[in-house]
C-alpha cells in the first residue's frame, strides 16, 4: 500500500468564498501514481471547510446566503454578540458555518480519477478569510 501527502495553501480574496478545488485534488492524484485507493481532503482550519456540491454560482451564492441567515457575521448589537467573541476573536460565526458544512470530504479512486457522479465537484469553504490556510490531502491506495 502506498500513501502520498499534499497540502494546498488558499488566500481567499474576500472574507467568506467558496472555491472550487476539484482540479487540484485530482492533480495531487496524478502526482501520487495511486490508482485505486481512497483521499482525504481535509481544511486545517476551524473557520473554513471542504464539502461535495455541483459547481453552479447560483447555489454556491445560495450556500453563502444560507449560511449567513443561520450564522449572521453580526447577530446581535454590542456587547452581547456570540459567547466566542469575549475572546477578542470576532469569528464566532464562521466557526459555526464550518460546523455545519464540514470539516473534510473522503473520496473514492478508481483508474487514477476521483470517482463521482456526474455533477459532484469538490469545494473549499472560506467563512474568515483573506489570509493563508491549508488543506491537507492524504491519498492511500496502490
Amino acid at each position: 500500500m502506498a500513501t502520498h501527502t499534499e497540502y494546498l495553501t488558499i488566500q481567499t480574496e474576500k472574507e467568506t468564498e467558496i472555491i472550487n478545488i476539484t482540479h487540484k485534488v485530482q492533480e495531487a492524484i496524478d502526482k501520487s501514481n495511486i490508482k485505486e485507493g481512497i483521499i482525504l481532503i481535509n481544511s486545517m482550519h476551524i473557520t473554513s471547510s471542504v464539502f461535495i456540491n455541483d459547481e453552479e454560482s447560483g447555489l454556491k451564492q445560495d450556500f453563502l446566503e444560507w449560511l449567513e441567515n443561520l450564522a449572521p457575521h453580526k447577530p446581535f448589537q454590542p456587547p452581547k454578540g456570540y459567547n466566542h467573541h469575549r475572546t477578542g476573536e470576532i469569528n464566532g460565526d464562521a466557526h459555526l458555518k464550518r460546523t455545519i458544512m464540514g470539516r473534510e470530504v473522503v473520496c473514492a479512486i478508481t483508474k487514477g480519477q476521483l470517482d463521482f457522479g456526474p455533477w459532484e465537484q469538490i469545494f473549499y469553504g472560506e467563512f474568515d478569510g483573506q489570509r493563508s490556510k491549508k488543506i491537507l490531502i492524504k491519498i492511500i491506495g496502490e
